[in-house]
């Protein structure tokens, strides 16, 4: 009915897709929840269908899709893929965007953490507690920030209560093995009501996995095909040793070295919630280790004239503290004042070998304050404001940013009309922006309004509609003060402190269709850069390490999305539906100058599910096109084809949430790289790999 709750931190009744179908959100039969959907914004919240597009995971499906990372979770979904620069670190990527064009968020505020400074930075949320996650797309993102392009991707966990459960002690608990990467993980959350109003939570995870493995050659054939010309080189200038070092490079197969990850979590929260409004806190830990795999002849001279061939490990931590508040306002103008606020500190270290090669620290608070307007015939709205803070400091001989600090602002507005069968809406955000890097005397300001105005129109179940916005990003630290040599990426990157605010005109053409047995979603959408900021490969070497640059260009940029299901037959109290999801996406920098850089090709996947009251089967088929429409520089990424198969029994039915999940993941063992990843050519995805899973509720 609404797009309101983007303003606020979550959609409530986003759509649920299961693995791929477009059918309305099932409920969630839960003992906390009864037999209602997660609630996650206001109440009075029904739907999120206007400016964006929804998707969500939740359920047994986050308990058979969940990974160490929220991007490996999500790259089934329209338009989601993931960076996969390693099993221990992997950001979702939408529309072909990553980065800072992707907010990554927490309950509706961002993880305060330094995975938007580089790809091999680990995103700070425990996917083995968080109950929901949600994907937002389209131009009303904006209400998240301008930069905010691709979409927004929102975890939604219990660390704070919204409810007070109906029972003493309410648990949640998740126990996975996975055969790949002999990945063993479980995590679980205790919720205690400590008198009808104040409710006590506490959780805590554990993941311990291997180096994954994956089908085939480790190198991809381009890679492969240099190594081993460069052997044939050095045994014929009767260099034996570094011959045979190449040639068993070139044949690594099985295990991707170095890249096992060992994490563990600890939080704990309380909340007053009550008929006016409440009131939490939560407190919590984010611990992990894990390997980078390394570049091939990524070894690097040091000042001492030595040659680092060390592993690259990275030992992250960081410690958060969150805050939500409610409070009723009444029958006015406004019915609620909503405010949401966090703050963390930061660090990890990248080690070479036993030795630290460069710690970032970071501390930084996030926090935002909504107006809910009450509805009033029709219309109805929210605004707020918005403020960010982060100071990041890294040190050591290979900090490739200096110590930096970032100050942002913003405030919005969200106001939406109904008249009968028609739609609008209008929001409005500004930006301020504060960037400095001392060390070096700059300091750079930018202001950048935004605004988006979408229609939609029902037909029956039928709704059509388009959306056009206009929206500005300021450049992120790394992108103006990046110059060095970084040991995790293995890359020399350089920035341009002169990078202007990019701009954006964005458009939607969209077509939904929601029945009880058939569902779509059909997406057209373009964006037209003025200023779009892009790093790219240059084809020089320095420190013995490729060059990355970040460039300013205009650029163009469109897509489609599909998704649908159909309800094909019903077998007493079975189910069959046939499901699809599709998505493309086409970037080109303008005025002759090539493509963007790691953008994910034409994919479609297709799945057959049988659904019954006590279990479910699934089969699906994973096509994805080659990918050759790349960068100078950029090598060309192999289609491939993936298939599936999961089993989920419920024991007791649905009364009960108790569930347990087998599933076979790339059954033929395919060699799988993701065009968006940095390190595609050596870090291949999982090869066939069998999961089990439990999931409990009670």
């Amino acid at each position: 009915m609404t797009a309101l709750s983007v303003a606020l931190s979550a959609p409530a009744y986003a759509q649920q897709t299961g693995s791929t179908g477009a059918s309305a959100a099932a409920p969630q039969t839960d003992d906390f929840h009864g037999t209602e959907e997660i609630v996650v914004t206001a109440p009075y919240v029904e739907r999120l269908d206007i400016l964006s597009g929804t998707s969500a995971v939740s359920g047994d499906l986050l308990a058979e899709k969940t990974r160490a990372q929220l991007g490996d979770i999500l790259s089934s979904l329209p338009g989601v893929s993931a960076t996969s620069f390693s099993p221990g670190a992997s950001r979702p990527v939408l529309r072909g965007y990553q980065g800072n064009r992707v907010a990554v968020l927490t309950d509706g505020i961002g993880n305060i953490d330094a995975s938007n400074t580089s790809a091999d930075h680990a995103v700070t949320i425990d996917t083995l507690t968080i109950e929901r996650i949600e994907v937002l797309r389209g131009p009303a993102v904006l209400l998240f920030g301008g930069q905010a392009v691709g979409g927004a991707v929102n975890a939604l966990d219990k660390r704070i209560p919204r409810a007070v459960p109906k029972e003493a002690v309410h648990v949640d608990a998740l126990a996975g093995y996975g055969s790949a990467a002999h990945d063993w993980s479980g995590g679980a959350s205790v919720d205690v009501p400590v008198t009808d109003r104040v409710v006590v939570h506490l959780d805590g995870s554990y993941r311990n996995s291997d180096d994954l493995r994956t089908g085939g050659y480790i190198l991809a054939p381009s890679l492969r095909a240099e190594v081993l010309d460069f052997a044939a080189e050095e045994t014929s200038e009767g260099n034996l040793e570094e011959a045979a070092e190449a040639l068993e490079l070139a044949g690594q197969s099985g295990r991707i070295p170095n890249s096992a990850v060992k994490s563990w979590t600890a939080a704990g929260g309380i909340a007053f919630i009550d008929d006016g409004g409440n009131l939490g806190l939560s407190y919590s830990i984010y611990d992990t280790n894990y390997g980078i795999p390394a570049r091939p002849g990524s070894g690097h001279a040091h000042a001492d004239g030595g040659e680092e061939e060390a592993p690259v490990t990275i030992g992250m931590r960081q410690y958060r503290f969150d805050v939500r508040g409610e409070v009723d306002l009444g029958d006015g103008l406004f019915e609620k004042l909503r405010l949401r606020a966090g703050y963390a500190n930061y660090s990890h270290t990248e080690f070479e070998g036993d030795e630290i090669g460069t710690i970032f620290n970071s501390k930084g608070i996030e926090a935002r304050a909504e107006f809910i307007q009450n509805d009033r015939g029709g219309w109805r709205g929210a605004s707020g404001a918005q403020y960010q803070s982060r100071d990041l400091d890294a040190i050591g001989a290979e900090a490739f940013v200096p110590p930096n600090k970032s100050r942002q602002f913003g405030l919005f507005t969200l106001q939406e009309f109904t008249a009968g069968n028609l739609d609008a809406e209008v929001a409005l955000r500004f930006d301020t922006a504060e960037l400095r890097a001392d060390i070096l005397g700059i300091n750079r300001s930018f202001n950048n309004a935004s605004a988006a105005f979408g229609v939609g129109y029902h037909v029956g179940d039928l709704k059509i509609g388009a959306n056009l916005s206009r929206t500005g990003r300021a450049p992120a630290v790394e992108e103006l003060f990046s110059n060095g040599p970084h040991i995790a990426t293995q890359a020399f990157e350089v920035g341009d402190p002169l990078l202007k605010s990019e701009r954006a005109w964005n458009g939607e053409l969209y077509a939904r269709y929601d029945t009880a047995d058939t569902a779509f979603n059909l997406t057209l959408y373009t964006n037209r850069f003025d200023n779009f900021i892009y790093e790219a490969e240059t084809g020089a070497v320095e420190d013995d390490l490729p060059v990355f640059q970040y460039f300013q260009d205009d650029a163009k940029v469109w897509g489609v999305e599909f998704q649908g299901s159909q309800n094909v037959a019903r077998f007493g109290d079975v189910d069959l539906k046939v499901d699809a999801v599709a998505d493309y996406t086409r970037a080109k920098i303008s005025g002759g100058a090539g493509n963007v850089p790691r953008i994910p090709p034409l994919r479609v996947l297709g799945g057959v599910e049988l659904n019954g009251t006590r279990l479910d089967l699934r089969g699906e088929v994973e096509w994805s096109d080659a990918q050759t429409k790349t960068a100078p520089f950029e090598t060309a990424t192999d289609g491939f084809t993936l298939v599936n198969a999961t089993a989920t029994w419920r024991p007791f039915g649905s009364d009960r949430n108790i569930a347990l999940i087998a599933s076979a993941n790339n059954i033929f063992d395919v060699v799988a790289r993701r065009s968006a990843s940095f390190t595609k050519d050596f870090v291949p995805l999982s090869g066939r790999d069998f999961r089990l899973s439990a999931r409990i509720s009670f």
